[in-house]
């Protein structure tokens, strides 16, 4: 009788530090600090660990997509690639040089030029903004850039590329609007577009149409608010709290020669005019640092909910809605099942994929410094974890 006393004692104590612990668990997550010392936003960790997977599980998967890259991708290539579920690495391969003259490969801690996935982490740093009341979505950006020329243009229209605008590269290319032995910046671009009278494409909010401008005027904006240069708030808000210890963005006084090479074919690509300008592009990373990233994004503390359903809401409804823009991230929509999210990046030999199947919490980042179409293959692997109508690379060759 005394035993099962004992034992029933211990028991009970057993479960209360179990919910104690759950407790803890609870309010570290909520007490995690949501902005640093100089008062702005940070993107932190996820608290919360995801599922265990099971090896055998992850073991298969594996050599499904093992197979899948070999078949792909050959040792001519160059590529950083890295698939990973719950948070848990199941593949990564690293393939080719960062820079040839110098003989220095890809590894798995070479940050490569992500292109137009940057498009993705700027618009995050702008919706943390939101979230913490210093933007408000509505806001017109002559609020924030008072010599910006378009008074109907809004914070939203930018993200969701409904402002109307020209891309900056096709503009400042035209003879007399630009020195392009002069590098471009960010507020560069506003000059022009006052200087040379540059009308907008479309009416404001009136259609969809995918424009650099738009991110590279979001990134004066977070300039603008948070006081710091586009790079610095970069990385006080999401690089440095996360560990993302090989990202940056791209300074030409700072990383001119020192960052990994752009390809097409065997020819490294020169910089030009248009390199300076960032927002849009510019931030070199790895998978690994984009994981972190990714995952840190399934936090309850990232955004409140009904922001968060903004940004997967589509707002290109492009081919009757089956193709979609919503903020910083692309989707494609199917009569049955769930969307697909992800976002594509190309610049000079770059080309980048970033995939986030949020109700599998699949995601795969796929980085090319030598120009090739083989990176937005990647979407193939899809149908190994979900219902996904795509077809993989043994049904194209049938």
């Amino acid at each position: 009788m005394k035993k099962r006393i004992i034992l029933y004692s211990l028991l009970l104590v057993a479960l209360s530090t179990s919910f104690v612990g759950c407790k803890k668990s609870e309010k570290s997550s909520e007490n995690v600090a949501k902005t640093n010392e100089n008062g702005l936003p940070i993107l932190n960790p996820l608290q919360e660990e995801m599922p265990a997977l099971d090896n055998n599980y992850c073991n298969d998967k594996k050599l499904r997509i093992d197979a899948y890259f070999h078949k792909v991708w050959n040792k001519e290539d160059n590529v950083s690639f890295l698939v990973a579920q719950n948070g848990r690495v199941l593949y990564e391969n690293y393939n080719g040089f960062a820079n040839k003259r110098k003989n220095e490969l890809i590894t798995a801690t070479t940050p490569l030029h992500i292109a137009s996935v940057s498009k993705v982490l700027t618009a995050t740093a702008i919706l943390m903004l939101v979230d913490a009341g210093k933007i408000k979505l509505e806001q017109k950006v002559t609020e924030f850039l008072t010599n910006f020329p378009y008074p109907d243009v809004t914070v939203l229209t930018l993200l969701n590329h409904r402002s109307g605008m020209k891309n900056y590269a096709y503009f400042t290319y035209d003879d007399g609007n630009w020195d392009r032995k002069k590098e471009l910046t960010n507020e560069d671009i506003i000059s022009v577009m006052n200087d040379k009278h540059i009308s907008l494409e479309s009416k404001t909010d009136t259609r969809f149409g995918y424009c650099n401008t738009n991110y590279a005027m979001l990134a004066l904006i977070i300039e603008k608010v948070t006081k710091l240069k586009y790079p610095a708030a970069m990385q006080e808000m999401i690089f440095k709290p996360l560990g993302m210890t090989h990202t940056f963005v791209y300074e030409t006084v700072k990383h001119k020669g020192n960052v990994s090479l752009s390809y097409k074919g065997n020819m490294d690509l020169a910089v030009e005019y248009l390199d300076g300008v960032y927002g849009d592009k510019n931030i070199y990373s790895t998978p690994r640092d984009l994981l972190k990233f990714d995952v840190a994004r399934y936090s309850p503390s990232y955004l409140n909910p009904e922001l968060l359903e903004k940004v997967y809401h589509g707002y290109s409804n492009e081919k009757k809605g089956q193709r979609n823009y919503g903020l910083g991230i692309r989707m494609l929509n199917f009569e049955e099942g769930e969307p697909f999210y992800y976002h594509n990046g190309w610049w000079h030999g770059n080309t980048s994929c970033y995939i986030n199947m949020k109700k599998e919490k699949v995601t795969m980042f796929v980085i090319s410094n030598k120009y090739t179409h083989k990176t937005y293959k990647t979407k193939q692997l899809a149908p190994l974890f979900g219902d996904y109508p795509f077809k993989t690379i043994d049904e194209r060759e049938e």
